[in-house]
């Protein structure tokens, strides 16, 4: 990346990282209530790790892979559940919805805050244009 155009490089990084991270985020809300039996392993809120693009300073951003939620899930004693194990339980998935809602209002502010950059590198650049035209 480089060039009179690095901006909006550097800005469309970050819109694809923001767009991953809020794709990550309506996957976890949407299995908020997956539940499964007690004895298997639940759904689990995965989390986009990001960094920066190697060998290139302050050229942007990448996801270089998902973490997974850490920590036991609940076991819910639900004994009438089709889905319960022989003990009589399920297992609630391993999400916090409040963190999740926070990370989508933080997500969504990386993104509009990019959109911005965009939109202003745009305006300068046709200004540019017009100057251009002018002369």
């Amino acid at each position: 990346m480089g060039g009179p155009f690095r901006q909006l490089d550097i800005s469309a990084t970050g819109l694809e990282a923001s767009g991953i991270w809020l794709d990550a985020i309506a996957h976890n809300v949407a299995n908020v209530n997956t539940t499964v039996p007690g004895d298997q392993e639940p759904f689990r809120a995965s989390h986009p790790i990001f960094a920066p693009i190697a060998g290139d300073p302050g050229g942007g951003v990448r996801v270089v892979g998902m973490a997974a939620e850490q920590g036991d899930p609940a076991l819910v004693a639900a004994p009438g559940d089709p889905r319960a194990d022989q003990q009589g339980e399920i297992a609630m998935p391993v999400v916090d919805l409040a963190s999740e809602m926070t990370d989508m209002i933080l997500a969504t502010r990386s993104y509009q805050a990019n959109l911005r950059v965009l939109q202003a590198a745009r305006e300068r650049y046709e200004a540019a244009m017009q100057i251009g035209r002018r002369s």
